[in-house]
């Protein structure tokens, strides 16, 4: 975290030759001992100005770096991730749709969404690059992803094409088509999804390297400047107490305002330590953080409801997909004890249960339990916990389509999981997107109003108000002993 350079050791020195020039003070005429007091007061102004210049700039850079760089790239990586999940999920719907006309009004709205998802991952990816600048390992990065996303809808577009081409029924997708597929969609899971959280793992790192430096250095900054200033304010008063003394004045004016201004910089500049301490909790660990654990459930929920249209898509992976299925719903919200798919709603329903008997109760991990184990702010308790009640009903719907699919109803299957009414299982997952988009929304106003807030306490007007404290201590300390210094002269 920047620092201003050379402060602390300057003023220290400065410090200690005038501490050493105190010794044998017993021995000194009235003119040094003046002139000593003088520059102790002098050094500890200085070294408070230029300690609380710094520790307010460092705070500045942190909520800089934090709020309108690391922060946004971190949020913009886990949209990214978003979006390329929900462009397979309705890749993976438009085969299991085919060509049949019950379903004609359905699918221009599935390819508006897929559409709609390619443009929201291409402009993340095309902000990604931009903000890489010059580093060329993660400029390549960037590139790489551009051009596997580039692949990813050639194949999307072929598989398209091959499925109009052939007239497929509901559920019985033609071999080309669902190779293309297959080709896709292995390419999003094993290249384009990893990336996307290779860069969200490193904007989160910056984040959290940016926060924990600045707090350590805000809480032994705060110190500091409680030290320097009632140092300043010490020497200011012994000066004082020498003029009266010796020149039978009961105060100094100047000496008077150069201390109440040396005072009063001291209140601001621990109020303004402290609170950019504050501001910058709040915007890290109480919005951030929520921000970007419901960033990557609803993310992870994306994929693993592609996951479904999967698995009812192509039965050969069935397993496979089923059990990528359960491992996203354990990123979601996770059990220990559970190995099994049949396993995973009968404990979301105990534990759903046991969080409704008291909001203190999160007997689970994954994202949903960091949110819910952070709650913060006003009106996010109760959206988090209407989200944890439409996570279970969608995880309760998982398990009527794969009982339609195992009693031989592909039909009823499919239309149950690509239904958008309420009580489908894409409508019943629309409303849960809605949810996580509410608690987002909550986490990342507070996020911003804290980031604003910084930015305005520790703008020109507080570096202005105390730099002009300072110069006019600075500036008074030496009127005040300049016309005694000529008496003796």
């Amino acid at each position: 975290m920047p620092r201003v350079p050379g402060v602390r050791a300057y003023t220290g020195w400065w410090a200690t030759m005038a501490l050493t020039r105190l010794r044998g003070v017993e021995d000194w005429t009235t003119p040094r001992r003046i002139r000593a007091l003088t520059a102790l007061a002098l050094a500890a102004l200085l070294a408070f100005a230029g300690l609380t210049a710094s520790v307010l700039t460092g705070a500045r850079d942190s909520a800089d770096e934090i709020g309108h760089r690391a922060a946004p790239q971190a949020v913009r990586a886990a949209d990214l991730y978003f979006a390329l999940g929900d462009m397979d999920a309705q890749a993976a719907n438009l085969l299991l749709l085919g060509s049949d006309s019950q379903y004609a009004a359905q699918r221009p709205a599935v390819q508006a969404t897929y559409e709609q998802r390619r443009k929201q991952a291409d402009a993340d990816l095309e902000q990604a690059a931009e903000a890489v600048g010059g580093d060329p390992k993660a400029r390549k990065a960037a590139q790489d992803e551009l051009d596997g996303l580039g692949h990813y809808e050639a194949l999307v577009g072929q598989l398209t094409d091959q499925e109009n081409a052939a007239k497929a029924s509901p559920g019985h997708p033609p071999a080309d088509a669902l190779a293309s597929y297959r080709q896709a969609t292995d390419l999003l899971r094993t290249t384009l999804l990893p990336g996307a959280d290779q860069v969200a793992a490193a904007n989160a790192a910056t984040v959290d390297h940016s926060y924990s430096d600045e707090h350590s250095a805000l809480s032994a900054g705060f110190w500091e400047l409680l030290a320097l200033g009632l140092l300043a304010l010490a020497a200011l008063a012994a000066l004082q107490r020498l003029l009266a003394v010796r020149f039978r004045r009961l105060l100094s004016p100047p000496l008077l305002l150069a201390g109440l201004f040396t005072a009063a910089g001291l209140v601001w500049g621990l109020a303004a330590s402290s609170a950019a301490a504050d501001q910058l909790h709040t915007a890290k660990v109480s919005a951030y953080d929520s921000v970007i654990a419901l960033g990557r459930a609803r993310a992870v929920a994306y994929d693993s409801n592609a996951d479904e249209s999967r698995w009812l898509l192509d039965p050969s992976r069935a397993a496979q997909y089923e059990q990528s299925y359960l491992a996203k719903s354990q990123q979601v919200a996770g059990f220990d004890a559970v190995t099994q798919y049949p396993q995973y709603l009968p404990a979301l329903n105990d534990a759903v249960a046991a969080h409704r008997g008291s909001e203190s109760a999160v007997p689970f991990k994954g994202y949903l339990g960091d949110e819910l184990r952070n709650i913060t702010f006003p009106g996010e308790q109760q959206a988090a916990d209407r989200l944890l009640e439409d996570y279970r009903t969608y995880q309760a719907d998982d398990t009527t389509i794969r009982a339609l699919q195992g009693q031989g109803r592909l039909a009823e299957a499919i239309a149950f999981d690509t239904g958008t009414g309420h009580g489908q299982s894409d409508g019943d997952f629309n409303q849960l997107s809605d949810d996580f988009d509410q608690v987002i929304g909550i986490n990342q106003s507070a996020f911003d109003r804290a980031i604003a807030s910084s930015d305005s306490d520790l703008g020109a007007v507080t570096a202005a108000g105390l730099g002009a404290l300072a110069a006019a201590a600075l500036v008074l300390t030496l009127l005040a002993v300049r016309p005694r210094l000529r008496e003796y002269a």
